[in-house]
C-alpha cells in the first residue's frame, strides 16, 4: 500500500493506492492518522480510487481510522471506492458506519 496526502479546501485527503491488506500497513496508516490529529486536522477524506485489493484486515484499518477520528472529535469520510471495496463494504454492512461518496469532491463538499 502506498499512501500520499494533500490538503483540499482545508481538509486532508489521504490517497491510498495498491493493496490494503493489514500488517505493517495498519501501523503506517495509524501513525499518519495520529500525526494528522496531533496537528489539529479533524476532517479527512480517504480516497480509495486506486485501491486494487482489500481484505477484512484492510477494512479493519479503515474502521480503526474512523474510530480514532471520532474519539478526537473529528470526522473521516470515504471517497471513490472501487467496485471491490464497495462490495466488501456492502457485504459487511460497513455502509451503515461510513459516509462514502462517489468522488473526492463530493466528500469534501459534504463537510
Amino acid at each position: 500500500m502506498n499512501m500520499t496526502q494533500e490538503k483540499q479546501q482545508g481538509i486532508v485527503v489521504i490517497n491510498l493506492e495498491g493493496d490494503v491488506m493489514g500488517g505493517p500497513e495498519a501501523s503506517k496508516l495509524n501513525e499518519e492518522i495520529n500525526r494528522l490529529l496531533d496537528e489539529g486536522n479533524l476532517k479527512a477524506v480517504v480516497n480509495l480510487s486506486q485501491v486494487k485489493r482489500m481484505n477484512s484486515s484492510g477494512l479493519g484499518i479503515l474502521i480503526n481510522a474512523l474510530t480514532t477520528f471520532k474519539q478526537n472529535g473529528g470526522s473521516l469520510k470515504l471517497a471513490s471506492p472501487s467496485s471491490l471495496v464497495q462490495n466488501l463494504m456492502n457485504i459487511t454492512k460497513l455502509t451503515e458506519i461510513f459516509e462514502s461518496y462517489d468522488t473526492v469532491e463530493a466528500a469534501l463538499d459534504s463537510f
